[in-house]
């Protein structure tokens, strides 16, 4: 296994760019994903599977906060396991990541193209996606202190955009249109519909990959980070009460539109407001599509830092130290995903990769608080309940995923246990390769 550990990224980012970040990488979550979770458990039951996911993540937030304050690397999740578990541990965090940010950008880009459909219904789906791909995977080719101030922007923009979809709505919420057509309330809907509801957080955790490239870490994540979570919090529930309680919210459950269907059932779906909507909604997915490119090409390059993947993915260009090996790595697959996978899919596929990091990064919190006597900078609050609980949710959300999505999860832990094997397989050959003593 050829390691570079010598190889080190700049620190450019700041408390906002942190926040800008943390916010973008999710809040396409927002404007669609979430939707299909009504499909499964109608609005009544979809809430209460977002108010079990979001204790989850408020619990891993504060508890990843120290994790990535006392292990500032571009691998996150991935550096957390290997100092708590060792190479074990090391490889299934880092495939779990790797499937959680190579996976979520395919399923938004589709969302962008069908926003452009939406406008403009001459445009190919599949091919804008593929075209928005290339364009930000150029900007990111630029450096991190430019593609973190771009995100920041769009972020901003993103967020605006949601305040502006809840003035416009909420005013018209009627609790009738809410309640209407409710399926009967079950645990086992809820349940099913737990992956879409880590979709409105989903990719948070990506802060920790830019730790390393963070002026001040202590100082900055904590602020940056739980900003992020109570920003995302507060629009997420203003955003379900607007879009389910102003017409019959069945006919929003299965598109990638939600928010601008939502508008023009309001306003109509010609109104010169709804289309401006639907346009301006392109800045929250890009925000987010954004940010999980700068996550998954600093994954990459950290996978490949430690061997696990091909040492070629961690080639920086001289002018921005800019990992652009990784960047197309990621490009590529999701390209692929893009003209072969549908929405729901890479969704739930991306949802399974984040709870098992969630898992191991709370394990992870709890073995390296027991190696490691000296105290951080910053501790997570109430500890050990806090990263217990969020074991326990996350548990739960696993169990449910695999339950209700068989297909998905045959395939992702197949290729997990392949992996390993190749992995161990790898290690055996290297040993056996070395000259004896």
């Amino acid at each position: 296994m050829i390691q570079n550990n010598n190889i080190t990224l700049k620190r450019t980012l700041g408390t906002w760019h942190v926040w800008g970040l943390a916010v973008g990488l999710v809040i396409s979550g927002e404007y669609f994903g979430w939707n299909y979770g009504w499909a499964e458990a109608g609005t009544v039951g979809f809430m209460v599977s977002t108010l079990i996911v979001t204790l989850m993540y408020a619990c891993f937030m504060v508890s990843l906060t120290e994790l990535a304050i006392r292990i500032p690397d571009a691998g996150g999740p991935t550096a957390y396991a290997k100092k708590a578990m060792g190479p074990l541990g090391e490889s299934i965090a880092g495939y779990a990541t790797f499937i959680e940010f190579v996976f979520a950008p395919p399923a938004i880009a589709l969302a962008i193209g069908s926003y452009i459909h939406f406008l403009l219904p001459e445009v190919d789906i599949r091919h804008f996606a593929a075209f928005i791909y290339l364009v930000f995977t150029l900007v990111n080719l630029l450096g991190i202190r430019q593609s973190a101030l771009f995100n920041l922007v769009i972020t901003v923009f993103a967020v605006v955009e949601l305040i502006m979809f809840c003035g416009i709505t909420l005013p018209h919420f009627e609790m009738a249109n809410f309640m209407q057509h409710q399926p009967a309330f079950s645990f086992p809907k809820v349940f099913a519909a737990l992956p879409f509801a880590i979709w409105v957080y989903l990719g948070i955790e990506g802060i920790s990959m830019v730790s390393e490239e963070v002026r001040v870490p202590a100082k900055s994540i904590p602020r940056g980070g739980l900003a992020g979570i109570l920003t995302l919090v507060i629009l997420a529930i203003g955003v379900m009460l607007g879009a389910g309680g102003v017409g019959d919210w069945r006919t929003i459950a299965n598109i990638d539109h939600p928010l601008p269907a939502a508008i023009g059932s309001v306003l109509g779906s010609s109104h010169l407001w709804t289309r401006l909507f639907a346009g301006l909604g392109i800045f929250g997915l890009i925000a987010s599509f954004h940010s999980l490119i700068i996550g998954y090409s600093r994954q990459i390059f950290a996978l490949s830092r430690l061997g696990i993947l091909p040492v070629t993915f961690t080639r920086l260009s001289k002018k921005n130290q800019t990992p652009y090996a990784a960047l197309l790595l990621g490009s590529v697959i999701g390209l692929i995903c893009v003209y072969t996978g549908t929405t729901s899919f890479v969704i739930t596929l991306s949802a399974l990769g984040a709870i098992v990091v969630y898992i191991i990064c709370m394990l992870s919190l709890l073995k390296i608080r027991k190696q490691d006597s000296e105290k951080a900078s910053y501790s997570t609050p109430f500890y050990p309940f806090t990263p217990i609980l969020a074991i326990v949710i996350a548990l739960i959300c696993l169990i449910a995923a695999m339950c209700y999505n068989p297909t998905v999860s045959i395939a992702f832990f197949g290729v997990l246990g392949f992996f390993l094997f190749l992995m161990q397989w790898k290690k055996k050959t290297t040993s056996s390769e070395k000259p004896p003593l």
